[in-house]
Formats: structure tokens, sequence, C-alpha cells
């Protein structure tokens, strides 16, 4: 009973209405699962929400078309190359999706249903779990800090007792002039320490910088692309 969910229900000698309805079903109700489980705690655009939901069933029939040819599927293989180029560079986990919703969309066009679901499902819950547990958020802790300082000002070792004071962590990422060379922008990659007030933090800056632009934020991880 287990075996037959690994069988597909194509044959090489084609396929029949029926079989072609049951895959793409089954593509679009996995594209589906697919999308639901990765917006449900990532930021995820419409456009984006859709294309997980159509791709598998996209390429399922691209696989079905091909359906053996080794000439057509060399085609297909550097038409898929060219989205690459085409699409803007993208966080990790929409990567994944993107993927996981092609090998969907593969086991689909090759008529391995039980294949199909069940990688959606086995992946989508894994996904949803390690989003949920926080795994791998240790760095949401980093925070940025950006601080202007008058030209006149010596900064080296103006905030380092404050540094010492709030942050476990702290180190300068870039020093550049802003405003034709009558500011200096400090930017700081920075760990508050746990339970310091950022309002007492942010005002005791204050006093340093005469009252200057102070800005904490969350960083941007670009490690988090591929």
């Amino acid at each position: 009973m287990l075996n037959s969910l690994f069988n597909t229900i194509l044959t090489e000698e084609g396929f029949t209405g029926t079989e072609f309805a049951v895959v793409t079903l089954t593509s679009i109700i996995c594209g589906f699962i697919i999308a639901c489980a990765y917006s449900i705690k990532n930021k995820c655009s419409k456009s984006f929400s859709i294309t997980l939901v159509l791709l598998p069933s996209i390429v399922e029939l691209v696989i079905i078309l091909v359906n053996g040819n080794i000439g057509a599927g060399v085609a297909v293989a550097g038409a898929f190359s060219l989205v690459r180029f085409r699409s803007a560079p993208g966080r990790g986990q929409e990567i994944t999706s993107v993927f996981l919703a092609m090998a969907v969309g593969l086991a689909t066009g090759m008529g391995y249903i039980g294949v199909a679901i069940l990688i959606t499902v086995v992946i989508s819950l894994l996904n949803l779990i390690l989003n949920i547990s926080g795994f791998g958020g240790l760095e949401d802790k980093h925070r940025l800090l950006k601080i202007m300082v008058p030209e006149n000002l010596d900064y080296e070792g103006k905030f380092e007792d404050l540094f010492d004071k709030y942050l476990t962590v702290y180190s300068y990422e870039e020093v550049k002039t802003s405003n034709m060379g009558s500011l200096y922008k400090l930017t700081l990659d920075v760990v508050l320490k746990s339970g310091v007030s950022t309002k007492a933090f942010l005002d005791e800056l204050r006093t340093r910088n005469g009252n200057l632009d102070i800005s904490l934020g969350r960083k941007v991880d670009s490690l988090d692309s591929l």
C-alpha cells in the first residue's frame, strides 16, 4: 500500500485527460500549500505568493510536454536558466521555496503524485517549525547604530564609555563625511545589553554629539541572500 504512493500514474505512451487533470490539480494544491507555509512567518508580496502557487503546475506542464525528448529537455533547461538572469537577487528562503515549487512540479509532471504531496507537506512543515522556533535567529539581536557628529568633535574615544555601559558588543562598520564635510556619520554594529533602556542610551548619546541625529534600527543582513 505504501509503495503505491511512489509509483507514477503516467505511462511512456502518453497520458489521458483524467491523468492530466489529476497531476495539474495536485500541482496547484501543492503550490498553494507552499505559498501558505512561506507567508506565515515571512514577508511575502502578492506577486510572490501567486508565483509559488502557479509555478508547480507550469513546471509540470513543461515536463509532460517534453516526455522523454532529450532535445526538448535541453532547450527547456536553457530557457529555465534565463529566469535567473531576469530576476532580482532573492533571500535564502525565497529561493528555497522557488526550488521546492519546481521540484514539486517536476514530480507531478512525471506522475509521482505521492512523492509530490509528501515532499510538499514535509518540507513546508519543517520550514514552518524552523521559522516559529526561531532557528538560526541569534543574529536578530544585532542593531545598526548611526550617530551624526560635528566635524570639530573628536569622536574617537568620545562614546566608548557609553558603549561599555549599554552594549555587549559594538564595532565600527563605517565612518563617512556628510553635509559637505561639516558632519561625520558613524555607523556601528551593536548588541544592546539585556534590560537596558533604549531611550536612556540615546539620551546620553545626544549629550555627547551636540543633539544631532541618532538612529538605532534593525540590521539588514546581506548574508540572507544567495
